[in-house]
């Protein structure tokens, strides 16, 4: 038997246990209601505020990247926090593990005491039956014949002796269930995706020469998920034979269909047709079709007679694909100078149709009267820097222009040093967005149990309502409404009209 300083240190033993339990099994109710679900989930839509205003490195690297130029101060500040990285940082995934648990920890109960409800019978009918919210007493019946028309009304019924108790309406709380374990399928499935998805960007030219295999480095943008490795992508390659596209007299566009060739890793090639709502299934990835433009084919003779052909898509500006772009020769005079003081480079404007002066825009997206325009620069293009640069902008500040001219399909220009430009035609591009989603599919089902609990949650109404055969011959009956539900009165009314019809009969 425990005595003195021994006894003392055995209770404050058992005392500090008795508090971190009650402490832990506090904590975890307060986890496990339904305010603190409501809580996280609006921190977790607060928390994704920063990761749809700032740019993202797993979406746009580059726009990262401007961002520290424009925010010199600020930036670092920002990536210090993870809001570069908002869906990967640890204070997001805190609080969507958080939501997850909570949610889990709620509706595990809640479907226990659910189940228990359904297989248990109504209860019996209480003393006084006038005192209930509703009230009826009919001239005469029995328990048996009270008890059919209900079950013939899909009432679930119990009969105890003279009284026939019955109850609907247990498709509110089914509801409830299925929306808030729906919910959750929608968080997994999001999860999944944003751990194991992947997706990435590319514009097509058509041609062999445009072809791109499935690798990180031949893509424009690209993301990886967090437990993602470039190395464990799919293997395929792409190649946009075709591209055909239909308008509206007034240039609005009613069908889009790309052909392609899709190549595998073993060297076995199939053609494939897809188009905006009809995406290339591949395995392991989805390719969708997002746009399309032109790609002006251009050739540059320099001073040593030297010709270069670039196909360079322009993208377009408006929706009868009014297009900019910028066509560059790096190499262009170096036979003859050595140097990067005579590059060329072009600021280009295509229009598909050019109806009349001053040719600022395209009446129609389909190529009836195409033409170009061109800007002609020469001098340091500043791609030897070693310093990035968008090839859709033209950096003019170390070049000078040198002539400009309008061309139709065929045409030439001569500049001022005797080189020319010829505009031979166009190639259709594609811009193609390609993913890979593995929860795409568990948010899809999840999302339509997810309406479907909505639905049952709204027009679910728990009722219950007793018969009671009185040693008089006649019957009285009460209904009570659980919960708001206005118009229980009238359904009360129709039910005991109803019964009182069947036993007339």
């Amino acid at each position: 038997m425990l005595t003195g300083p021994a006894l003392r240190s055995r209770l404050r033993g058992s005392l500090r246990s008795l508090l971190a339990l009650a402490l832990l099994r506090n904590s975890w109710r307060q986890l496990t209601s339904m305010r603190t679900a409501l809580v996280l989930l609006f921190l977790l839509a607060v928390a994704a505020i920063p990761g749809s205003v700032l740019p993202q490195r797993n979406v746009d690297a580059a726009a990262v990247g401007r961002y520290f130029a424009a925010h010199p101060s600020l930036a670092p500040v920002l990536d210090r926090l993870w809001f570069f990285d908002v869906f990967a940082s640890p204070w997001f995934s805190a609080i969507y593990l958080l939501l997850f648990t909570s949610l889990a920890g709620c509706l595990i109960p809640r479907l226990r005491d659910h189940i228990r409800a359904l297989r248990a019978v109504p209860p019996d009918a209480p003393q006084r039956l006038d005192r209930l919210p509703f009230h009826a007493v009919l001239s005469g019946g029995d328990a048996a014949s009270l008890s059919a028309a209900l079950r013939r009304r899909r009432w679930r019924v119990a009969v105890r002796g003279q009284t026939v108790a019955a109850e609907k309406g247990y498709v509110k709380e089914t509801g409830n269930l299925l929306f808030h374990f729906a919910l959750v399928g929608v968080l997994v499935g999001v999860a999944l995706g944003s751990w194991y998805g992947w997706h990435a960007n590319r514009l097509l030219v058509a041609g062999p020469e445009g072809a791109f295999c499935n690798t990180i480095q031949q893509y424009d943008e690209y993301g990886l998920g967090a437990r993602v490795d470039s190395a464990q992508l799919p293997r395929f390659c792409l190649e946009l034979t075709d591209f055909q596209a239909s308008y509206l007299d007034s240039g609005q566009p009613t069908s889009y269909r790309a052909s392609a060739v899709v190549s595998s890793p073993s060297g076995v090639s199939r053609p494939a047709d897809f188009s905006v709502n009809s995406p290339l299934r591949l395995p392991g990835a989805n390719v969708y079709l997002l746009g399309h433009g032109y790609a002006p084919v251009i050739r540059y003779t320099d001073r040593s007679g030297q010709a270069q052909t670039a196909v360079t898509p322009f993208p377009p500006s408006d929706g009868m694909l009014t297009s900019e772009g910028v066509v560059t020769f790096p190499d262009a005079n170096r036979n003859v100078e050595g140097d990067t003081k005579l590059q060329v480079g072009f600021q280009g404007l295509y229009l598909p149709t050019a109806s009349s002066p001053p040719f600022v825009r395209s009446s129609h997206p389909t190529e009836q009267a195409p033409m170009l325009m061109l800007f002609a620069y020469r001098g340091d293009l500043g791609i030897d820097a070693g310093i990035p640069k968008s090839v859709y902008t033209l950096d003019t500040s170390r070049m000078t222009p040198v002539g400009q001219g309008v061309l139709r399909v065929g045409e030439s220009m001569t500049l001022d040093d005797g080189t020319r430009v010829e505009f031979l035609g166009t190639r259709q591009f594609v811009s193609l967005s390609i993913r890979h989603d593995p929860g795409e599919r568990i948010v899809l089902v999840s999302v339509a149990v997810l309406l479907v609990g909505l639905l049952g949650s709204l027009t679910g109404r728990r009722r219950r309502v007793w018969f009671r055969v009185l040693p008089s011959g006649e019957v009285e009956a009460g209904g009570l409404a659980r919960g708001d539900y206005p118009g229980f009165g009238a359904d009360f009314a129709r039910l005991v009209e109803g019964v009182r019809d069947v036993r007339s009969v």
